[in-house]
């Protein structure tokens, strides 16, 4: 049986503010983002499996999304740990807004890397996750492939 690559869509509101950016996106901003998550595997063959056919069970693939991107982000503002708003972030924080400062620059490309990373280490060892596609506008997306960063 060869193999198939299934997707599951997700969706989620954050804010960001873009450190040293010299554009209006280093003002504290928001998106609906838009997750494809694509995986790659093969159906399970054993006809006496519960999830016979599938390469897995789209509730197993939510589960894994939704704890370690979709609940984390959600209604999160996401600050560079480094950015000069941090007295910002600090006093949203002690307002109990949820805030991540986090590694990098909080842009669509950098958030999707660390979404791969996020993701992939709560995958069932047989099964690989093959692309991710984060919409930040109807308009504007960036995407990471797995064999693209082989």
């Amino acid at each position: 049986m060869g193999h198939i690559r299934i997707t599951k869509q997700f969706s989620f509101e954050t804010g960001h503010a873009l450190y040293g950016y010299d554009g209006k996106c280093k003002n504290v901003h928001g998106h609906s983002y838009k997750l494809s998550v694509t995986v790659i595997g093969k159906p399970i063959a054993d006809p006496d499996h519960v999830k016979f056919g599938m390469v897995i069970d789209f509730g197993d693939l939510k589960k894994i999304v939704k704890t370690q991107i979709v609940d984390v982000f959600d209604h999160a503002t996401v600050f560079n740990k480094n950015t000069p708003h941090i007295e910002l972030a600090k006093e949203l924080q002690n307002r109990d807004h949820n805030v991540l400062l986090v590694d990098y620059q909080p842009t669509s490309e950098m958030m999707v890397i660390d979404f791969a990373e996020k993701i992939k280490k709560h995958l069932p060892h047989h099964i690989s996750l093959h692309s991710l596609k984060l919409q930040e506008t109807e308009t504007s997306f960036a995407e990471w492939y797995a064999s693209d960063n082989e």
